[in-house]
């Protein structure tokens, strides 16, 4: 008999027929004269009913939660199963009795953390890495279809690119080197060959920070174009953007429903995606009640307010120079400005995405390094790309874990990733 994955039991063809599958127990309630058993696999569930008097029963009684095991049974509909299918169990061949699950009543955050190896398989996170895959897939889709060349640049680096305080220092044999925040600076100098690139790579960011946003290690989709302006780099963005969730909404409705996010929320977000520039979004904050001084950054605060007036993503443009990376080139139209954008998630409030035009002038970039306490002569080779044959380009990166909180309605970001590391956490 050919063993099925619970997915392909769950349908009305499979009633009346005797099928095989295999996995682990998800629930389980023992009677007199019945076993409740609700298996799982990577596909779904299914509830098993094992009765008193058949051969599989006295291997029933033995199982207890995770233990793995292969069962037979026939299919029949029944409404109150947790899938709506029941299996009635003929056969059941335990392949491995587990010890007294650890997970029970406490299901503290903290807790959660500390046995991440064994929450993963709750159908909440199963949901969300489901969830994670199909947005990798639909970035490498995406890109692919615009006929960009994926490129790897080094995860160690001999310094920064934004900001030097939040790298984390390694002892690379005899000297010290970085761990990437970004890998623009080696994406900039290959666009003169390849003209368009992309990558999906590990970063990792010394920040101390201990918010429902932040990581010290996360996974992010960056992309560097040659003779794009920025215009066209927040339309690379928007059509990333729609796609992944064009993507989910079609392929994943199942996982999102175990989340609570419908489909239909995610079917919606089509572009064009809303546009203003910073300093419309301090006019419409300060309308709200909230007056922030021009100049500084937005904070998760008004990021929040700024989403709480929209029901897609909404780019942010031309934030003041002076609070950007030094390759962020001033906007010509008003120089207090960048030529650069944030896209900021809807109901959630959190920066994805941060893109821009790249500085062209030599002498602006090394003010701008200066000015930013960076050595000039660590950055020779990343200048030699304005010395020869030096083109108007841009590009961005996305926050893959931050998407995935806002898609999955996460409440933390540490739930969007398998093993989180953060400032008080490297285990497991």
């Amino acid at each position: 008999m050919t063993m099925k994955q619970i997915e392909e039991i769950l349908k009305p063809s499979q009633v009346g027929k005797v099928v095989k599958t295999r996995g682990w127990v998800y629930r389980i309630r023992k009677h007199k004269d019945k076993v409740f058993v609700v298996l799982r696999d990577s596909t779904d569930i299914i509830q098993a009913v094992v009765k008193k008097g058949t051969k599989a029963f006295k291997d029933a009684e033995k199982l207890t939660i995770e233990s793995s095991l292969e069962l037979s049974g026939k299919v029949r509909k029944d409404k109150r199963a947790p899938t709506g299918y029941e299996l009635d169990a003929i056969q059941i061949k335990p392949v491995h009795i587990a010890e007294t699950f650890p997970i029970a009543k406490d299901l503290s955050e903290e807790f959660l953390l500390d046995v991440r190896h064994l929450w993963l398989r709750s159908r909440k996170m199963t949901a969300i890495m489901k969830v994670r895959s199909k947005v990798f897939e639909a970035i490498h889709e995406f890109f692919r279809k615009e006929k960009y060349y994926e490129f790897q640049a080094p995860i160690i680096i001999p310094g920064g690119a934004e900001d030097g305080p939040t790298l984390f220092q390694i002892e690379y044999y005899k000297r010290k080197a970085f761990l990437a925040q970004t890998w623009q600076l080696y994406a900039e100098a290959e666009i003169t060959s390849l003209e368009k690139i992309y990558t999906i790579t590990a970063a990792f960011r010394a920040e101390k920070s201990k918010t429902t946003r932040h990581l010290c290690e996360y996974w992010t989709a960056e992309v560097e174009t040659a003779w794009q302006k920025l215009d066209e780099c927040i339309d690379l963005a928007e059509g990333l953007v729609a796609h992944i969730c064009q993507k989910v909404a079609k392929e994943e409705s199942k996982s999102l429903d175990i989340l609570g996010r419908d489909p239909k929320d995610l079917l919606k977000i089509k572009a064009p995606f809303p546009r203003i520039t910073y300093s419309q979004a301090l006019k419409k904050l300060e309308k709200s009640g909230m007056k922030v001084k021009w100049g500084k950054d937005l904070r998760t605060l008004e990021e929040k307010k700024i989403a709480s007036f929209y029901d897609k993503p909404i780019f942010v443009t031309h934030y003041p120079k002076e609070a950007m990376a030094f390759y962020k080139p001033r906007a010509p139209k008003d120089p207090r400005t960048a030529l650069c954008f944030d896209l900021i998630a809807p109901e959630i409030g959190i920066e994805m995405i941060g893109g821009s035009e790249r500085d062209m002038d030599i002498k602006s970039l090394k003010k701008s390094l200066k000015e930013k306490g960076e050595k000039v002569s660590d950055y020779e080779f990343y200048l030699d790309t304005r010395r020869y044959g030096a083109v108007p380009h841009s590009g961005f990166g996305l926050g893959i874990a931050r998407l995935l909180q806002w898609i999955c309605k996460l409440d933390t970001i540490r739930d969007a990733i398998p093993f989180p590391r953060t400032p008080r956490r490297c285990t497991p």
